[in-house]
């Protein structure tokens, strides 16, 4: 089931992905015309609608983006399924649709339709579109249907499986989207303790990469919330059609703005503890690891290649940090400290959306980051000392131990020196990648070498015997490519 539920986390990081792009058309356009949105510049108009058009898209780039991400050989021809599949669903449950369907008047159909247009459908959608690609993209039908074999077998399979899929949302949709909006609101209806707790969970998730599931009930529309959206949005329609029982609690942002202290500043106090706990012989190599990790997390908001420095070799560190985390958020949000982010509340998004209409008082932030850079700092060199936390550069030495590489690999050279360290290429079964991680499906996860990898790279996560994550940071990708070669090199 982790292994299953990674797979969909790695997924959910395509269309993800795309939110930077939409970050930056739109920061730049309000930048121009931060008060006319559009309306004093042609260019700023050409800019800010052309981000919007991501934004708003968010639901069917979710059915593509999944259903891609999760085929086996990230073909095209996926993609086109997920689009098919979300395209069946949101046009057979579209309110008038469903008044049809239903005999009912229109306007006695529950609300839930009017709103199926979402990230969850999208995600549903993907995710049944990529098993329904994987399970038939290479059937071989008779010869006399020999046309429709394979990939385009995949399309038409999908069509017939979502009419079914549509006809169970169409009595447990309501339910599914009245729990949905019910959690998102009692959390919403306590203000800034709310979006405390939000931020709590969000960070506990990361392990298992389901903080996106909790994410999606906040900061998009599955529950009326849409923090995102609305902060990027028009100032006029900032508040419009925001659920009754959220009114006078909500204000635009507040499920953002708090991050950007701990991302930007508060992990960077951490890097700066773990260098100064290390052991003298390991200082520099520390220096580098956490210097080359804390400006990744400073500029784009990445914060994985720290957090999985700590996360398990001390959680003690870990729950403090999600507490931090938590206490930000609140104070952000109490105080109506504003910023928001299209990816992730590094540099870059913070200086793209501080000039927009919705941004309140920004700077407060950097003020605010720079007393959770101090607190950290502290509160985890106090722990590590007291603790004697087994943190990056205090392992216990090893007698015949191999020095740890100093110098920097490339991509190539990264992947040549994991894979047998990963029980080489006959123990690997499937490979993937998210942000920062490099995510596989192993025959025995026993027969990897942990020790030898961690000085490769920021950590490694076995959950079972068939599930593997290793951090990589942001050139993963990169990686997994290099891997995937010498893969399909020992294939032919």
């Amino acid at each position: 089931m982790f292994g299953y539920l990674q797979k969909i986390g790695k997924a959910l990081m395509v269309p993800v992905a795309v939110l930077p792009a939409a970050a930056v058309l739109m920061g730049i356009g309000y930048w121009i015309d931060p008060v006319g949105w559009g309306s004093n510049s042609q260019l700023a108009a050409f800019l800010i609608k052309s981000g919007a058009a991501i934004i708003d898209s968010m639901p069917i780039l979710f059915a593509v983006g999944v259903a891609f991400g999760l085929s086996r050989d990230k073909n095209g021809a996926a993609a086109l399924t997920g689009l098919v599949a979300f395209l069946v669903v949101t046009t057979l449950l579209s309110t008038n649709a469903v008044a049809q369907l239903t005999n009912t008047p229109v306007e006695n159909v529950s609300p839930a339709f009017g709103k199926i247009n979402n990230q969850f459908i999208g995600i549903l959608c993907g995710v049944i579109s990529g098993e329904l690609y994987n399970r038939f993209y290479n059937i071989e039908l008779p010869k006399f249907l020999a046309f429709f074999s394979g990939k385009r077998f995949v399309p038409i399979i999908t069509s017939i499986v979502m009419l079914v899929v549509s006809f169970i949302l169409l009595y447990v949709w309501p339910a599914i989207y009245s729990a949905l909006v019910s959690f998102g609101i009692k959390i919403a209806t306590l203000g800034p303790v709310g979006a405390g707790i939000y931020g709590f969970f969000n960070r506990l998730l990361i392990p298992v990469g389901l903080h996106h599931a909790l994410n999606s009930v906040f900061w998009f529309n599955v529950a009326g919330i849409n923090d995102i959206g609305r902060f990027w949005g028009s100032p006029e329609l900032a508040y419009a059609d925001l659920p009754e029982a959220v009114k006078g609690a909500y204000h635009v942002g507040m499920y953002q703005a708090g991050f950007f202290p701990i991302m930007m500043f508060g992990l960077l106090g951490a890097c700066a503890a773990f260098i100064k706990t290390s052991k003298p012989q390991n200082r520099n190599k520390i220096m580098s690891i956490m210097v080359a990790a804390g400006f990744t997390s400073f500029f784009t908001g990445v914060t994985e290649p720290i957090e999985f420095a700590f996360m398990f070799v001390a959680p003690v560190l870990y729950l403090v940090h999600a507490i931090l985390t938590a206490i930000s958020v609140f104070i952000a949000a109490s105080f109506n400290w504003v910023a928001g982010f299209g990816f992730s509340a590094g540099f870059v998004d913070f200086v793209l959306s501080s000039r927009l209409p919705n941004a309140h008082k920004p700077y407060m932030l950097i003020l605010l980051g720079i007393i959770f850079f101090v607190l950290y700092y502290v509160i985890f060199t106090t722990l590590i000392r007291v603790f004697n936390l087994k943190t990056p550069g205090r392992e216990d030495d090893e007698e015949g131990t191999e020095k740890v590489r100093k110098t920097k690999l490339n991509h190539n050279a990264l992947a040549t020196a994991l894979i047998p360290l990963l029980g080489g290429l006959e123990n690997i079964e499937e490979i993937d990648c998210c942000t920062t991680r490099l995510r596989l499906t192993v025959k025995d996860s026993s027969v990897i070498n942990d020790k030898e990898i961690k000085k490769l790279v920021p950590g490694i996560l076995k959950p079972n015997k068939k599930a593997v994550q290793v951090i990589i940071g942001p050139e993963v990708e990169f990686v997994a490519d290099e891997i995937r070669n010498y893969i399909d090199k020992k294939s032919i």
